[in-house]
């Protein structure tokens, strides 16, 4: 996974992901290697977890890159000169950013324009994908569901306000300085190597070791009323890459299933998974200040616009999560 040099005579698409050690970028990683004529670039930082790439050995360039650092960032748009940004790195765990705002909006928004100004000062026509979030939307009524693109953005999390910050500075740069912007919101994913303070993932990772016996038969819950939209973050993956090429430069687009789970719902769905039998415990600790209680979302404009539908089903991506988690436990 070293660096790369041009190759003579052969052009590739050049495509940069920030964030590729973490959950979807690595997927995104490993969908674009399998694409004819594209080139793989990805920002890594010296604590960057890379067991999510040791299966790209080879077949991908990283480049150490903090994104904080103006001068680090302009270094390394200049030696990939890139034809396809997809900005992924942030903060991303919405109880962390309630902990840590200050470093949640400083992390995922300055890491932003660094890339941007980058890009400005070298004059290329790079396509930039800003990858943002259902937490935009926050506080939604229930006439104002499922959610388009035209809806209010109420977030109800510090994390959700730097999304906001980050998708309105993707388009005033486009609007000011004509850069080449797409900017998507994402609602839930999830998938084999999801980090373990997600939902789901941490629901999944409890049973796993519960079946290993390494802990005893009680799952540990948060609010289990809430309702998202989810979508298997290997159709997520597809979705971004579409939006770079297909997407209209300026707009924005919601990217999800159009299916909403309640958590609980989507629990039982796991629990079914397994033949262990688990005595369920509300935990104060995860529950947050302020939940958002239903995210459903209208992707009805990106189809229309690129042709993509979400393919795998939902039981599928729970049990190819909790097979994930029992290979982590079996390894241990």
């Amino acid at each position: 996974m070293g660096e790369s040099t041009p190759r003579e005579g052969v052009w590739k698409l050049r495509v940069l992901i920030t964030g590729i050690t973490g959950f979807t970028g690595s997927h995104l990683a490993e969908y674009l290697v399998t694409l004819h004529g594209v080139e793989v670039f990805g920002t890594y930082r010296v604590r960057s977890r890379m067991d999510n790439l040791v299966h790209l050995q080879g077949q991908i360039h990283l480049l150490e890159c903090e994104l904080k650092d103006f001068h680090s960032v302009n270094e390394l748009i200049g030696k990939v000169r890139p034809d396809y940004i997809f900005h992924l790195a942030a903060q991303s765990f919405v109880p962390t950013s309630w902990n840590a705002p200050r470093d949640t909006f400083f992390n995922n928004v300055l890491g932003e324009i660094n890339v941007f100004e980058a890009i400005r000062l070298h004059k290329l026509s790079t396509r930039i994908q800003i990858a943002g979030s259902s937490e935009e939307y926050g506080l939604v009524y229930p006439a104002e569901t499922p959610i388009n693109e035209e809806n209010p953005l109420r977030p109800l999390s510090p994390y959700g306000v730097s999304k906001v910050a980050q998708d309105l500075f993707g388009y005033q740069y486009f609007q000011s300085y004509g850069l080449d912007i797409v900017r998507t919101r994402t609602f839930n994913h999830e998938g084999p190597r999801r980090g373990e303070a997600f939902v789901l993932s941490n629901f999944a990772k409890q049973i796993a070791a519960i079946e290993s016996g390494r802990r005893p038969p009680v799952l540990a819950v948060g609010n289990l009323d809430a309702q998202r939209d989810f979508t298997d973050v290997r159709d997520v993956v597809k979705a971004y890459k579409l939006a770079l090429d297909l997407g209209v430069p300026g707009e924005v687009y919601n990217i999800g299933s159009g299916c909403v789970w309640r958590i609980g719902d989507a629990l039982d769905q796991l629990l079914r998974l397994t033949p262990i039998q688990v005595t369920i415990e509300p935990d104060p600790d995860r529950m947050r200040p302020s939940d958002v209680p239903l995210l459903h979302c209208d992707m009805s404009k990106f189809a229309a616009q690129t042709g993509w539908r979400p393919e795998i089903p939902f039981a599928q991506t729970l049990a190819d999560l909790l097979n994930y988690w029992r290979t982590v436990e079996a390894g241990r």
